[in-house]
């Protein structure tokens, strides 16, 4: 490329639509996001031109009422859906234009998931959840017994490693969960309601070490939820309201 071209080169990437710094400087980036519902010979529209950017290591929540669209917004965030119209940027790369064998790569290498009914395999035990999900990510039973062991730790729960999730209760069942989100050490925790299922004692405990560990290992959170109790563990709150974000 010559000089000339050189110095034209951000004036045609912004031809294009692309914004450069905000791509690179966020976490996630979506824009435009559109999604509909086809039912019989009606059409819902779930949501409505978001434009959302995230910053890279920031502790999110998408907050709003039941039906507002905030599961299907993390989902299409989340590569788990497709949107019907708009595009998302994860970590600086357009997953909307992915194919559906390296969408599915990126995210096995780049994401964690907390659901709110834990989502465990009743019949492994902690460690054994947390080992299997290193295992998918190729990494060897070595390797993961070890990374087990401190992610256990690190979730204060390095005594129940050999119970199953019938033996724990519902904070201990989330910490065993977001010890395997963090295992691998992926870049993006997606969260969806992940206190819902539990008092408010123990859901603040959990978010607060969520977000604890979530810093030390500069990860960047999105977490859905309608719980105004875990507020004050967020950088930022955007709220989701018939298929539109409010101030």
């Amino acid at each position: 490329m010559t000089a000339a071209k050189f110095k034209n080169f951000p004036n045609q990437i912004e031809a294009l639509g692309i914004d450069l710094v905000t791509t690179q400087s966020k976490a996630i980036v979506a824009k435009g996001v559109e999604m509909e519902f086809k039912s019989q010979k009606r059409c819902f529209q779930i949501l409505k031109g978001i434009d959302l950017a995230i910053p890279k290591g920031n502790i999110q929540l998408l907050m709003g009422p039941s039906g507002s669209g905030k599961t299907t917004l993390l989902s299409i965030l989340a590569g788990l859906m497709t949107p019907t119209r708009g595009k998302v940027s994860l970590l600086g790369e357009d997953i909307t234009s992915m194919s559906r064998q390296k969408l599915a790569k990126f995210r096995q290498q780049n994401i964690g998931f907390i659901f709110q009914n834990f989502n465990l395999f009743p019949a492994l035990t902690a460690s054994e959840n947390i080992e299997v999900a290193l295992n998918i990510q190729g990494i060897n039973r070595k390797a993961a017994k070890d990374q087990v062991q401190v992610l256990l730790e690190q979730v204060g729960l390095e005594n129940q490693s050999e119970q199953k999730p019938s033996d724990l209760s519902g904070g201990q069942k989330q910490r065993v969960a977001i010890a395997r989100a963090l295992a691998g050490s992926p870049q993006l925790i997606m969260a969806d309601e992940p206190t819902a299922a539990l008092d408010s004692k123990s859901g603040h405990s959990v978010i607060q070490l969520l977000r604890s560990l979530a810093k030390e290992q500069g990860c960047t959170v999105l977490m859905v939820t309608h719980d105004p109790r875990i507020i004050d563990v967020a950088d930022s709150v955007t709220y989701l309201e018939d298929g539109t974000l409010k101030e």
